[in-house]
């Protein structure tokens, strides 16, 4: 670390001397204006350097050019940039006109910490998504919106939800959701407080709800593919999103949106999972300030894809007489089974303000606010599966026919951000801010039994919940020390808060606890503290007007582990009058486990293939039982991360960016796979699990060290004539050519006691979740064509293979997804000039995820060949055809088809 900083110091010296020369500066003042009057926050650069500033609430700009700059880049989101002479006089006045589909000059803010800079200047690969592009997907949510718009970007909808239907699990780059940094204009988003522990990807990790963010309030969406520790912190290993709110005031709007899916099932065919939202956007410009706010209001019903239950499975998992089973599925062939999209209904409030303060200082602020209901439900408790309710859910007078645990859960997410910016005199940039944020969820258990209890049990339960919150205060100062030397420093303080909330007695006190979901016993719940403190020094330094070098170092300490050091180095270069560039930068990273990870204990009912439902544990590293176990304490992840990327600029209508990316993660956190008994039952490991109770045991290691790779490929060609209209087309694809662990299974780290046993704490389930159960690849075509009134979008979004290795099978055995293309199709009609419909249809042609299964047995001949075999693997991977669709650990994408929807719009 020592002979970094000394490096770097070497290279600000060289840096000091060689730019001497630029020292002479000539004040340079003008405005910025569209057609309607002032442009606020549009962006003034001088050509080839870093020196820039932005128009004030008048928009009106001073600029400290050098003597030896003769051209000013000015631009804004949504309008055709411009290059413009600066002249005699040093006052420049500009009108820009708008372009809807010009997104190569946008002023980005994620990448670096000195400045800000355009996507053609940026030396990282950073993907710009109007919210134009994400309405027109016909998406409700935020995350569904950007699985079709970003290849690197997968969120699917698991079929048995839990409480994972609150917030489906997201990832860039398939490294789990945990390792990508959530920002709200720049500010680090809260995390949620669930950790995700069912057999579905994003196994043992949280992320933030991004849900929770209206499209309304979106103006843009910043999307850094690269680690990014050094600039911001923990969670960056993976990437960046910063989600930009609308600030300037220009118009508001109410939309009205609805939609249903098409079930097109082995069941037959019907509507299901109708949606209805309303969702205002507004504000105001008073004086030199402004604030927009949005309203919105969701609802959406259940959509349901059950499959048709084998009659000869059932009874062979519960033990019941055929004869019972198909008289039961008679008139249930889906066993009462219900999974899909859960009913959810959502209120979401955010507001997004500034007020300047003198000529060049600003308080701004922002703030969301979401609660969220959903009811999802879990496996349907058959008579032969639970022979009796004991009269407490059945009518007088009706025969028992089972019963289906309701489960649901309330979710309230908020944040905030104030701050104080201003720029001196002298040119000295200083950001001051506070943020804070939390989520909490709360649990509920209706329709269920707990079977300990016989009679005197209830039959709804509050089985207790989780609660996140931190508190964050930012301090950034930046400077050009001189024309082509971009100097920032800056410092986080964050203190969190993690609550695991006690269950009502009922539900957890006699075993088995409340059917579906036991609750959370007192032994487990509690409230854990932590802090951190982190600073970082950032240079950027363009050594000429096409060649840029960026360097940052941070240091990181928090109260529960310790210390970490990162730095990344970032370069850019141009050629051919800025047609090609040519990008890349090398750095690591960090990611602290998280407090979910370091203290959740809890008992969780789960569907073991072949074996139904049992119960299993999860024991934090910080519990008597781990310590038994020999299980050590958590550390933080270190990453290293390499991207190499090429850019293309040949016409202002066409741009090609392709990249490389390679990220190792060592000590990799991860909720390791069950440790259950030995055969013999007589080894430690077996003494302490039956001494506590438990079938099975899982706890979170630093187990694993994973290697990734692949490339990421971007390419737009616009404004291409068709008679009199214009024709866009765009293509960004991701392939992922490694994702893998470092030295295979051997290479995993176990504690010895659990070794010696014969166990491990990573198997082929496990494996198969982390690294291969998202796209191999994915590629994502685009058309879009504007006509006089109509504007029509076409996307082809293909995902590539995935596979899966469920738990309790042949351990040769896998399920391979197949690669499928989805299309979408939506218009865009402007009935009148304050009036717009769009109307889309998601998933054109209907189609569904389908999957094969593939598989050797120990001698090399196909497990598959025994009719008898195939349909008992089937029948234990999809619970005896209950998830047929999908497989009981999800997809690649969603399973609910075809879905048609529409949005009215009135701006006013």
């Amino acid at each position: 670390m020592k002979k970094i900083v000394q490096s770097l110091l070497v290279v600000a010296t060289l840096m000091l001397t060689m730019t001497a020369v630029y020292a002479q500066t000539r004040l340079v003042t003008g405005s910025v204006t569209d057609k309607n009057g002032p442009l606020i926050g549009a962006s003034v650069l001088v050509k080839g350097t870093v020196v820039g500033n932005q128009t004030d609430p008048d928009g009106k700009f001073s600029i400290n050019a050098p003597a030896t700059g003769t051209t000013l880049v000015i631009s804004y989101a949504g309008y055709l940039a411009q290059e413009v002479e600066i002249p005699a006089s040093n006052y420049v006045a500009v009108e820009l006109v708008v372009s809807v589909n010009e997104l190569a000059e946008v002023v980005i803010s994620v990448g670096s910490r000195t400045s800000q800079r355009t996507i053609a200047d940026s030396p990282l690969p950073i993907d710009v998504i109007s919210a134009r592009d994400l309405s027109s997907t016909g998406q409700l949510t935020f995350d569904k919106a950007l699985q079709y718009r970003v290849p690197s970007f997968n969120t699917v909808n698991t079929p048995v939800n839990d409480a994972t239907s609150l917030l489906d699990p997201y990832e860039i780059r398939n490294m789990g959701p945990s390792r990508t940094l959530v920002l709200i204009n720049g500010k680090r988003k809260n995390l949620s407080s669930l950790v995700y522990i069912q057999t579905s990807p994003g196994r043992g990790e949280t992320g933030a709800d991004i849900s929770a963010i209206p499209l309304a309030a979106i103006k843009r969406i910043e999307v850094l593919r690269d680690g990014a520790s050094a600039q911001y912190g923990s969670d960056a290993i993976a990437g960046v999103m910063n989600i930009i709110l609308k600030d300037k005031f220009e118009y508001g709007s109410l939309t009205l949106n609805t939609g249903i899916t098409q079930n097109t099932g082995p069941l037959g065919k019907k509507f299901d999972g109708q949606t209805f939202g309303v969702t205002l956007n507004n504000g105001a410009n008073f004086g030199k300030g402004y604030i927009n706010y949005t309203i919105s209001l969701s609802q959406s019903a259940l959509a349901n894809r059950p499959g048709v239950v084998d009659a000869a499975g059932d009874a062979g998992d519960f033990g019941a007489s055929l004869a019972q089973v198909q008289s039961f599925l008679a008139t249930r062939p889906d066993a009462g089974n219900i999974n899909g999209q859960p009913a959810t209904a959502a209120a979401k409030f955010v507001v997004n303000g500034g007020i300047p303060i003198g000529e060049n200082s600003e308080f701004y602020y922002n703030a969301a606010y979401t609660y969220k209901k959903v009811n999802s439900f879990a496996n349907y408790r058959t008579p032969y599966w639970r022979p009796t309710d004991n009269g407490l859910l059945t009518p007088a007078g009706q025969p028992y026919v089972g019963y289906v645990p309701t489960f649901e859960g309330d979710l309230n997410d908020y944040n905030g951000t104030v701050g104080f910016r201003n720029t001196s005199k002298s040119g000295w940039k200083n950001d001051v801010s506070f943020t804070t944020g939390g989520n909490n969820q709360l649990y509920t258990v209706s329709n269920s039994v707990n079977r300990g209890l016989g009679k005197n049990s209830p039959i709804l339960f509050k089985p207790g919940g989780y609660s996140f919150s931190h508190n964050v205060g930012n301090i950034d100062v930046s400077k050009a020390l001189l024309p082509n030397l971009n100097f920032a420093v800056g410092a986080e303080f964050r203190s969190e808060k993690f609550e695991i909330i006690e269950g009502d007695t009922a539900s957890y006190k006699t075993a088995p606890g409340a059917d579906s979901f036991p609750g959370i016993g007192s032994n487990n719940a509690g409230t854990f503290t932590r802090y951190n403190f982190g600073g970082y020094v950032d240079l950027g330094y363009d050594i000429t007007k096409n060649f840029l070098i960026n360097g940052t170092l941070r240091t990181e300490k928090y109260s529960d582990f310790g210390k970490t050091n990162v730095w990344k180095l970032s370069s850019r270069y141009k050629l051919a009058n800025d047609k090609v560039i040519i990008r890349g930068s090398v750095s690591t990273g960090f990611r602290a486990p998280t407090l979910h990870q370091i203290n959740l204990q809890i008992a969780q009912a789960s569907f073991v293939p072949g074996q139904g439902i049992q119960t299993k544990g999860i024991v934090n590293n910080r519990s008597a039982q781990a310590k038994l176990l020999g299980v050590p304490q958590l550390k933080p992840e270190q990453s290293t991360n390499y991207t190499f990327g090429l850019g293309l600029n040949l016409s202002k209508n066409f741009s090609f960016t392709l990249d490389y990316y390679n990220i190792r993660v060592k000590n990799r956190i991860i909720l390791g796979s069950e440790i259950s008994g030995t055969p013999s039952g007589t080894t430690t490991l077996d003494k302490i699990l039956k001494d506590n109770g438990i079938v099975a045991v899982s706890f979170f290691t630093n187990g694993i060290t994973t290697q990734t790779q692949g490339i990421d490929l971007v390419t737009n060609y616009r404004n291409i004539a068709i008679g009199s209209h214009k024709l866009n087309i765009n293509f960004a694809g991701n392939y992922q050519f490694q994702n893998e662990l470092v030295g295979g299974l051997a290479g995993v780290t176990t504690p010895p006691l659990i070794k010696q046993s014969g166990g491990s704490v990573f198997d082929a389930t496990q494996q198969a979740l982390l690294l291969s159960s998202r796209p191999k690849y994915k590629a994502i075509l685009g058309f879009d064509l504007n006509l006089k009134n109509i504007n029509l979008n076409l996307n082809n979004t293909l995902f590539g293979p995935t596979t899966f290795r469920q738990n309790g099978l042949d351990v040769n055995l896998k399920t391979v997804f197949q690669t499928r293309l989805v299309t979408d199709l939506g218009a865009s009609i402007t009935l009148s000039k304050s009036l717009n419909l769009g109307l889309n249809i998601q998933n054109l042609f209907d189609v569904k995820p389908k999957w094969d299964l593939k598989a050797l047995n120990a001698s090399g001949e196909s497990i598959l060949s025994n009719p008898a075999q195939v349909k008992a693997n089937i029948n234990a991977i999809t619970f005896n055809g209950r998830y047929s669709n999908v497989t009981y650990d999800g997809a690649h994408f969603s399973q609910l088809g075809r879905m048609f929807s529409a949005q009215l719009t009135l701006k006013f």
